[in-house]
């Protein structure tokens, strides 16, 4: 997929259309074959299956197939699964509404809200030029900005607005690295759009699959994970993973004459830039209060939804906000929200018919068992949930579908279930196969742009053969021995 990419002319960037990434198109009658196919099976299944859980393993596998081969919307498919469970009384009316009102849902729309006046008020282009003002060395402009990246995480929900936000940074450096270090644009392109990816993790609105993570966990009676315990098993994996991630890129991209250049970068190298406004340093006092009351929610009680409306309402007050409340409203992915609501709602029936169980066995079933049964699923979870990308392109359906079959099988292994949730949404962050493999990716990529050099398909799918065992042996070390140090175990 293309996408033509062209500098930003306003020192007030705005989020960018983001494009639909392509699907896998096989034949069409083949795979309608298959999927009826499939769900007749499951209607006709032995009668080890009963009633309950025969219909809903047949809307789940009819939405999986949605989602991984036609162009309707996710969204569109996830609530017309959910609306059809409903209809066959598996779930009642109320398990499908609560989610709009859960604390999370409310978490991310404020956040969004804050998001858009940080975006408004041009911090991008500013951070850009001083940043890179006096690097010398390529490695360090790479690291840098990956450390940068990681920052980012608390500031902007979800790796599209991260993405959109990084944009003009990306877009600042070109024209200062163009004809002489046109290698590191090229390192960057791919750089930037992964680490947005893999630093996910250290926030709990870094991606909307977190929040459904924690929303699957809180229905199916294991509580949930707050903001702060979210920070701290997640930002040392997002330092860790992210400039892991990066280092191998930049050695994958480059030549040992390229990387013992130098930089000569200044702060004239890019365009001056205008005082600090007052609205800007008022979005940044309202950003640092958000993110220090969401990290000390154990010392105020304050839930950090009701701390992000807050914020918002304050960020967008007639006098003092920086954003008028009705355009920031607009910024608000609604469409993540009711898919939300949709999984949430189908997890929920798949754990209280039993079919979450039976996939679990049919998926995990032939793992050895004894002591090496708990190592062979944790490795089994990592690798599949890393791997999940290549057919479930959405993040958050990726998460939709993992989470209710791992959790249920955790119990009779013995396994901590909000420690094998976690495992496997922290590995759902590899997704660098393909251009269309992630949002972040399709808004770096720009194939045949005279403006500027990028990746090519090639190029990104030998990084990501590449990435990937460091990726699994990156997660398997912080599952294995780093959590459990920190508190979360693998065993209840």
């Amino acid at each position: 997929m293309t996408m033509l990419i062209t500098p930003a002319s306003s020192s007030q960037p705005e989020f960018p259309q983001l494009p639909t990434p392509k699907r896998p198109q096989p034949k069409s009658i083949f795979i309608t074959i298959i999927g009826i196919v499939c769900v007749a099976a499951l209607l006709w299944a032995p009668s080890a299956l009963d009633g309950a859980a025969r219909l809903t393993l047949a809307v789940f596998v009819a939405a999986v197939f949605l989602w991984v081969f036609s162009k309707v919307p996710d969204t569109y498919v996830a609530l017309g699964a959910a609306c059809l469970l409903v209809i066959l009384g598996i779930i009642n009316v109320d398990k499908f509404f609560q989610p709009l009102g859960d604390e999370t849902t409310w978490l991310l729309i404020g956040a969004f809200v804050i998001a858009a006046a940080v975006t408004k008020t041009g911090l991008a282009p500013r951070a850009t030029a001083w940043l890179c003002s006096g690097v010398k060395s390529p490695r360090a402009l790479v690291h840098l900005l990956t450390l940068a990246i990681v920052c980012t995480a608390f500031m902007i929900p979800a790796t599209s607005g991260r993405a959109a936000l990084i944009l003009p940074v990306f877009l600042a450096i070109v024209p200062v690295l163009k004809n002489t270090h046109n290698w590191l644009i090229v390192t960057l392109s791919i750089v930037l759009p992964s680490v947005v990816l893999l630093s996910a993790v250290a926030s709990f609105i870094g991606a909307g699959a977190h929040l459904i993570t924690a929303q699957i966990l809180e229905e199916s009676g294991f509580g949930t994970i707050t903001f702060t315990q979210w920070m701290l098993y997640g930002l040392p994996l997002a330092i860790v993973a992210s400039h892991i991630s990066a280092e191998v890129i930049y050695l994958a991209t480059s030549n040992r004459k390229q990387r013992k250049s130098t930089l000569s970068i200044s702060e004239y190298d890019f365009p001056p830039q205008p005082a600090r406004s007052l609205q800007e340093s008022r979005t940044l006092i309202v950003l640092g209060i958000a993110i220090a009351l969401w990290l000390s929610e154990s010392l105020h009680q304050i839930p950090p939804a009701l701390v992000a409306v807050i914020c918002a309402l304050l960020i967008t007050s007639p006098r003092f906000g920086a954003v008028e409340l009705n355009e920031a409203i607009k910024k608000v992915p609604w469409s993540l929200l009711l898919f939300m609501t949709a999984t949430v709602a189908i997890s929920h029936a798949l754990k209280e018919s039993g079919a979450a169980e039976i996939m679990a066995h049919a998926i995990f079933g032939r793992l050895p068992t004894g002591s090496a049964a708990q190592w062979a699923f944790i490795l089994a979870v990592i690798a599949i949930s890393s791997a999940a990308h290549l057919l479930i392109q959405s993040r958050s359906a990726r998460s939709a579908v993992l989470i209710p079959i791992v959790i249920s099988l955790a119990l009779p292994l013995e396994l901590n279930p909000v420690a094998v949730a976690f495992i496997s949404t922290a590995a759902s962050g590899f997704c660098h196969t393909l251009p269309s493999s992630a949002k972040p990716l399709v808004i770096f990529y720009s194939e045949n742009n005279e403006e500027f050099p990028s990746f090519t398909q090639s190029q990104l799918m030998r990084i990501s053969f590449i990435l990937f065992p460091f990726h699994i042996a990156t997660i398997a070390l912080f599952a294995f021995w780093i959590w459990p140090l920190m508190g979360l175990h693998l065993t209840p």
